[in-house]
């Protein structure tokens, strides 16, 4: 398997110093900062990421230089796009970090105004696609003027910029879920087939080694349970060889609680990620689980959430995501803990024990683990899945994740109201 290449960007050690003072004296210059800080860091054609800034009670101290406020991931032609000029760009792309006091909003009905102290910029430059690591900035640079003095320095803004190679595996299925479709790495304009999947549903043969997971239902044809819970399904990942080598599959129906049409957070449907058993031939073992339910809003959201199961972590399992994905319109379920780092990664975690268990990535590699876009509910969804290669060293490493991608797509359809009727084209489960 060929990786692409992917670049990633971090920006993090931030800290806001006033030179010369220290927080005690000259309040009328540290009054501006009583209220928290926070910075937008922008770059051309990506979301605007908003962090907090601390300020620093010492003009001596410095932050921390392993932490990550913000990441960005940029493929060749991301790259190719900022540093090529355009008609409304003179001059390549600039990553921006723009530093403000205050809150946008309100509070008890009095509006909050926020002020902007200054902004750091850095040019877009061919170095960031150098394929090895390149420090871009590290240190203090001054952002803001002095307003009692203008002799003096103002307000300081500390942080590092980083661009790390970072390349990935991409992968699509190419159909639908339900449809039992080819699993193709892909790379450029070429397909590569690398897995089948499988899907099935209700009765499960005994003969089947995984049937001592999940249920069954009475008849195949009762349409009626149907309408009351979903259950049964799963999917299994199948090498070129035939031979299974993951799989998901429900272990708690998804049904609409008490009072309600949908799956609510109060009764989450579960899928159990499995990969073959090395040491008992024609087993399972397990190695994360699924939970998905329906938040109502303006805009219906399905809540996503996956632990990593580990025999050495008390509990057994371990927070790695919980991602919201737009019912109707769909969206990314990721692993990345620059992007959502888990309150269960500041504990102890484990070592791996193979190549693909990465229960360690929380307090050890960090970073981007895997991603999956999916469609929403009744839309015909053909799940794309990247992984980072360095938590694949087989194929058997990237198989499982291709389950898990497998879970999140069909909870989106497991997740629909009970009693709404499908559109004019769409699908059923």
């Amino acid at each position: 398997m060929d990786p692409q290449a992917f670049i990633r960007l971090s920006i993090g050690s931030l800290g806001l110093r006033i030179p010369g003072t220290a927080l005690d004296s000259t309040k009328s210059e540290i009054h501006a900062f009583s209220s928290p800080c926070s910075c937008e860091i922008r770059l051309r054609g990506f979301p605007v990421q908003t962090t907090s800034v601390p300020l620093l009670s010492s003009p001596e101290a410095t932050p921390d230089s392993h932490s990550i406020a913000s990441s960005f991931y940029l493929e060749e032609s991301d790259l190719k796009a900022l540093l090529a000029p355009s008609c409304f760009y003179s001059t390549h792309a600039c990553l921006e970090v723009a530093v403000y006091t205050g809150r946008k909003g309100s509070h008890c009905g009095v509006g909050i105004k926020r002020q902007q102290i200054g902004t750091f910029k850095l040019e877009v430059g061919p170095e960031w696609g150098e394929g090895k690591q390149v420090i871009l900035f590290n240190g203090w640079i001054g952002i803001g003027k002095n307003k009692q003095d203008t002799g003096k320095p103002g307000v300081e803004l500390h942080l590092r910029v980083k661009a790390d190679p970072d390349p990935r595996y991409v992968f699509q299925y190419e159909d639908v879920t339900r449809l039992s479709p080819q699993i193709v790495q892909l790379q450029g304009s070429i397909k590569q087939p690398i897995f089948s999947c499988r899907f099935g549903r209700d009765r499960v043969p005994q003969v089947d080694p995984m049937s001592n997971y999940w249920s069954s239902s009475a008849d195949n044809a009762d349409l009626e349970s149907e309408r009351r819970e979903r259950k049964g399904w799963k999917v299994k990942i199948h090498d070129l060889s035939g031979s299974a080598v993951a799989a998901a599959f429900m272990t708690t129906p998804f049904v609409p609680s008490t009072g309600c049409d949908w799956v609510a957070k109060s009764n989450p449907g579960a899928w159990l990620i499995v990969r073959p058993d090395v040491c008992r031939p024609e087993s399972w073992q397990p190695w994360g689980k699924l939970e998905a339910w329906r938040e109502r809003g303006i805009r219906d959201t399905v809540c996503c959430r996956f632990r990593l199961m580990s025999e050495g972590q008390e509990g057994g399992e371990i927070l790695m995501s919980e991602i919201f994905i737009n019912a109707e319109k769909g969206g990314e379920f990721f692993i990345d803990t620059d992007r959502q780092m888990p309150a269960a990664a500041a504990s102890p975690i484990p070592s791996p024990q193979s190549s693909g268990d990465f229960a360690a990535l929380g307090s050890v590699v960090g970073g981007f683990v895997m991603s999956c876009r999916v469609q929403g509910e009744g839309k015909s969804s053909k799940p794309l899945v990247q992984l980072a290669m360095r938590h694949v060293t087989c194929v058997e490493d990237a198989a499982i994740f291709m389950a898990l991608a497998a879970a999140v797509d069909l909870s989106i359809e497991a997740c629909r109201p009970f009693r709404r009727k499908l559109k004019k084209g769409s699908y059923s489960l």
